[in-house]
């Protein structure tokens, strides 16, 4: 198996296609892009995947290290020929994201190689929530048991599959935290070296999350859209460097479809009525949708109607505001939001969110710092979940989107926790404390009124 190749894209008017609307510099004339060769890849390696297929046009490419159209420089995402699937033949499987190999670009075998194995994580009713905010029915997707705490472990874990089946020397990512913690750790565990760049500003429990697992953590004075440019541009010059959100991209978007295979298997194989996502870079929101299609398309659930909510912070919300604005077109910001693993400013997937909220009868919503912590405490102290920033967003969406009835209360609702609040204390830390500090005494204790 030779090493990973790259497709980096130098046409000076094409779309950077790790972060959709920047534009790529242009390759110096006196320092030509090097000629990687191409991978060859094991029979079966990326399992029914059928071929790399762009959003834009349609063209399809093969399948491997490519992640922009050849032809009109649109995003490419992976394309199947399904077998037939049960819902038997995927319960009967194992307790994470693997139980849905048969619907991801995998190998039969993905189980036998070293990897974290995420997924399966809890769906909470959440009552007491639902009673705070006037909803019927809610349920709390909680993703912070994953093994670093956050979603990323699944996009992670099918990006390393790509990257092994590559032949890949080095692992690595552009990151506002999560991601970091989660190809730092799956690094360590399938035995490959990692690299990871995050902007230097970014909270310190998440660069020492990553740090335990890695001594190459590198931090970029600058936002995580600068981060992201340096990224693709060592993508394009080092042979064999598997960047899991920019050369093998579209292998790793595949991980959030298990979200949305999930929720409707824990609802008891159907689709719920509405769902409330945190929108970043827009994929995580794009492949839920996209699962619930192909759930709906391969015979598993009973087609439905159902709506799709993205949340945004105001500090960093250009789909919400392209949305409030009724336009296509995203804007491009520069972040300034404590919700920083949501502050990408130029958005990859920001349009196909766009249509997708429109489509469903969904929203954009953004919020506020201030909503953002109450949102996490409003979650903590009702639920019991310790949320991260973004996770505090989508709640204070959630409550935003009903007061306005936007939301409809009385269909079933589904809001998705993506992190631990443990990586962002900094967030709530002056917000919260003892409610008093006393003698030991039982007199002074009576005195608080707590009694």
């Amino acid at each position: 198996m030779t090493t990973l190749a790259t497709e980096a894209q130098t046409h000076s008017s094409a779309p950077d296609p790790a972060q959709a609307g920047s534009q790529p510099e242009d390759p110096k004339p006196d320092h030509p892009k090097p000629d990687h060769p191409k991978p060859e890849v094991r029979e079966g390696a990326f399992g029914n995947a059928r071929a790399l297929s762009c959003r834009e046009c349609g063209h399809e490419v093969e399948l491997g290290p490519q992640y922009a159209c050849p032809e009109c420089f649109g995003p490419l995402e992976v394309t199947y020929d399904f077998p037939a699937v049960t819902r038997a033949q995927i319960e009967a499987g194992p307790p994470n994201i693997w139980r849905y190999q048969a619907l991801l670009p995998v190998p039969d075998d993905i189980t036998e190689s070293p990897n974290t194995e995420p997924g399966f994580t809890r769906l909470l009713k959440a009552d007491n929530l639902a009673r705070e905010l006037g909803l019927s029915a809610l349920w709390v997707k909680d993703d912070s048991t994953n093994p670093t705490n956050s979603f990323k472990d699944r996009v992670v874990a099918c990006a390393l599959s790509a990257a092994r089946e590559l032949g890949a020397k080095v692992f690595a990512c552009p990151s506002t935290g999560n991601l970091a913690n989660a190809v730092a750790a799956a690094g360590a565990r399938a035995g490959i070296p990692t690299v990871v760049f995050i902007p230097a500003d970014l909270e310190r429990p998440k660069q020492i999350n990553s740090a335990v697992y890695t001594d190459r953590l590198v931090a970029v004075n600058g936002t995580y859209d600068d981060v992201n440019r340096l990224a693709s541009e060592i993508a394009g010059e080092e042979e064999g460097w598997a960047f899991v959100n920019v050369n093998v991209r579209p292998f790793y978007a595949e991980g959030s479809k298990t979200l949305g295979y999930e929720i409707a298997e824990q609802l008891g194989w159907r689709l719920p009525d509405q769902i409330v996502i945190p929108v970043a870079s827009g994929s995580q929101l794009t492949k839920v949708d996209k699962a619930l299609r192909e759930l709906v398309t391969l015979g598993l659930v009973e087609d439905k109607p159902y709506r799709i909510f993205g949340a945004q912070a105001t500090g960093c919300s250009p789909v919400a505001t392209a949305y409030k604005a009724g336009v296509d077109a995203i804007r491009p910001v520069k972040p300034d939001t404590i919700a920083k693993s949501l502050a990408i400013g130029n958005p990859a997937d920001g349009v196909y969110v766009l249509d997708i909220c429109r489509r469903t009868g969904g929203a954009v919503e953004d919020v506020g710092d201030d909503e953002v912590r109450a949102g996490i405490l409003l979650l903590a102290r009702t639920e019991g979940i310790f949320t991260e920033t973004a996770g505090g967003t989508t709640v204070a969406c959630l409550k935003k989107l009903v007061e306005s009835g936007r939301l409809d209360p009385a269909l079933e609702t589904v809001v998705i926790n993506t992190g631990m609040g443990l990586k962002t204390l900094d967030a709530v830390a002056d917000s919260v404390g003892p409610a008093a500090t006393i003698d030991p005494s039982y007199a002074a204790f009576t005195a608080t009124g707590l009694a």
